[in-house]
């Protein structure tokens, strides 16, 4: 199978024909911690481990976890009493948190730490007595599980326009926060609108966006302005992966959404000499490297790369996964 190192030559016609890799690209660290808190809860428990919603958003990983034993379920409700039950990456609200104590479910939290992040400064900002205006799409699991930190408080932001047609009280004291797999032009603008109506606004310590995607989306770029076409390599309702996409046509380059190799149309290529090629945070190297050897044998010999920056953070398994042992998981 081609990786990004391989160059093959064989022809003129490949020559002239390329790929170019983004790098980073794939599984962030919330994602990788994720989907290892899983694993590892399968090692130590055995099957059935209950995930409430997708571990992160990708069929792919889903299914392989199904493999081992991994049962997904939309809500804790569904758990049977007193058995294991891990939280997805995407958090969720005190009130899930509440019914799951009260179901007595042996509870494994695998929420991204940087949506933590988000989960307490929303505490904090509720606490202060502000308003909480946060950027995101209300249907999302993240932004449920934020805006559960505050429900009276917060208030879900999603367009330019909604924030244009926000109006309060005189002295009213306002906060923003931003879901984390957002586009960095998406909340630009949205930012920008409020803090010119709303001067006093306070934001966050720092960017909530999340390292993974903006780093996702500055490489997006890069290969946008090398290519006549790129291809985004992640599931549908990946909110990260989606925002890629946006990025990409923004730049002015057509680019698609690929859930994996299967969803190829390969009448995207016609006329097309250079293909970008990424992938979302949730999605998997192996569907990357399927769509690859799909492209060499259409002709896309030269494979090449663009490294935009390195990532180096890593998320710890946590200690309190070990917290259950000894127990057996109901049946």
């Amino acid at each position: 199978m081609p990786s990004v190192s391989d160059t093959t030559l064989t022809s003129p016609q490949q020559r002239r024909k390329r790929i170019i890799m983004a790098e980073p690209r794939g599984f962030c660290a919330g994602v990788e911690r994720a989907i290892g808190m899983v694993e590892k809860a399968l090692e130590l428990y055995g099957a059935p481990v209950y995930v409430r919603k997708q571990i992160v958003h990708n069929q792919h990983v889903v299914s392989e976890l199904e493999k081992q034993g991994a049962i997904f379920v939309d809500s804790e409700d569904e758990v049977p009493e007193g058995s294991i039950c891990v939280f997805s990456a995407h958090g969720v609200s005190p009130a899930v948190r509440g019914n799951a104590v009260d179901r007595e479910l042996k509870v494994i939290d695998a929420t991204c730490p940087l949506v933590s992040k988000v989960h307490q400064a929303a505490i904090r900002s509720s606490g202060a007595g502000n308003k909480i205006l946060l950027i995101g799409h209300a249907n999302h699991e993240e932004v449920e599980g934020t805006v559960g930190e505050a429900p009276e408080d917060t208030i879900v932001v999603e367009t330019v326009e909604d924030a244009r047609r926000l109006e309060f009280e005189p002295g009213t004291n306002l906060s923003y926060l931003t879901q984390t797999t957002l586009s960095l032009d998406e909340t630009k603008d949205i930012i920008d609108e409020l803090t010119r109506r709303f001067p006093d606004i306070k934001g966050p310590g720092s960017d909530d966006i999340c390292y993974a995607s903006q780093n996702r989306q500055n490489a997006v770029k890069d290969i946008a302005a090398q290519s006549d076409l790129v291809l985004v390599v992640g599931s549908d309702n990946s909110s990260n992966s989606v925002r890629m996409v946006e990025v990409a046509i923004r730049q002015g380059t057509q680019s698609y959404l690929v859930n994996d190799v299967s969803k190829l149309d390969e009448r995207w290529l016609e006329g097309v000499e250079s293909v970008g090629v990424t992938a979302g945070a949730s999605a998997p190297e192996v569907l990357v490297q399927e769509l690859v050897t799909r492209l060499t044998e259409l002709g896309y010999g030269d494979i090449g790369s663009v490294t935009t920056t390195t990532e180096d953070v890593v998320f710890s398994i946590p200690g309190s996964l070990f917290a259950h042992a000894g127990t057996k998981p109901a049946r």
